[in-house]
């Protein structure tokens, strides 16, 4: 018997996320959306499935309004909330998407009691720290996809500078899902190579900065929304590797109790994710300015979530 993932919100993310799913064919998929949206969600699913045989996949995919379609779900991938626009921050939308995002916590305690939760809603960090605490959920089945899209526009951009195959570049990206994310430029590196033998250090320091503007950039360019094409794939990609137990290690906004300095939230830290979700997580040795650039994002986040009033 196949696996069920449930991907709360049909927009542009919640969509291409259960088309990723299918296509990969890592679980049948059930996309859930708001009653307003009436049969938006039955129309995609019934839109996907007509694909199913061009594109070689087998999983089934539904749509539905109801909240108590996640039942039996093993992981539950929460992408609902407003997305943002030209000029305006993730903590922006944090009053917004906690609404949005506590009342889809309530519905998986409520129905899907055993599943493991990836929350993709901004401002993450935080949104992630939201869903914790309205499930009660074990931490280690509760993360943030964040660092996974943060490491692969970071590769990206390292790839398109150099002029090399992107399979090839291997980068991290810690911290909050926000202005002050960490990209390691140390532990960058093309084949094994070190970044930093390959470019000079302006170059890299233009390249993380466009990594940590790089959702703005794109929000910029398509002015009424956000990416969606790279968050499905990172998504997938964490997906993969819990349902099927891979051990990856992959980046993600994880329960902190203590490593790197920070005790008691969720941030953006090097995991082992597995059929446990969050099973280790990798303490890297930092310098002093990595690890001070990283506690700083934390305590963004931790000043973020002060405003819930939890």
């Amino acid at each position: 018997m196949r696996p069920k993932v449930t991907v709360f919100g049909a927009g542009f993310v919640g969509a291409t996320t259960a088309q990723r799913i299918a296509e990969r064919e890592l679980a049948d998929v059930t996309l859930i959306d708001a009653p307003m949206t009436e049969n938006m969600p039955k129309g995609k699913a019934l839109d996907m499935m007509e694909s199913a045989c061009l594109e070689g996949f087998d999983v089934t995919i539904e749509g539905s309004i109801d909240p108590a379609a996640c039942a039996n779900s093993a992981l539950i991938v929460i992408t609902a909330g407003v997305a943002r626009k030209p000029g305006m921050s993730r903590d922006d939308l944090l009053n917004i998407n906690a609404g949005i995002v506590g009342g889809i916590s309530d519905n998986i305690k409520k129905h899907a009691p055993n599943a493991t939760v990836i929350v993709v809603s901004n401002p993450l960090d935080v949104m992630t720290y939201l869903a914790g605490a309205k499930t009660a959920f074990p931490k280690n089945r509760v993360l943030g996809m964040a660092g996974v899209l943060d490491s692969a526009r970071f590769r990206c951009f390292l790839a398109l500078e150099l002029g090399v195959s992107h399979r090839d570049v291997d980068a991290m990206v810690l911290g909050g899902h926000g202005d002050d994310m960490v990209p390691l430029v140390r532990y960058a590196t093309v084949n094994g190579i070190a970044v930093e033998a390959l470019l000079p250090k302006e170059k890299l320091d233009a390249l993380v900065t466009r990594t940590r503007n790089g959702g703005a950039e794109i929000v910029s360019l398509l002015k009424t929304g956000s990416a969606y094409y790279a968050p499905s794939s990172s998504v997938a990609e964490m997906v993969a590797s819990i349902l099927q137990d891979q051990k990856r290690v992959l980046p993600c906004a994880a329960w902190c109790t203590g490593q790197y300095g920070v005790k008691d939230m969720f941030v953006g830290v090097p995991c082992i994710l597995g059929k446990n979700g969050v099973e280790k997580i990798i303490e890297l040795k930092l310098n002093d300015t990595e690890l001070a650039q990283l506690q700083a994002s934390a305590n963004h986040v931790r000043e973020s979530v002060k405003k819930l009033n939890l």
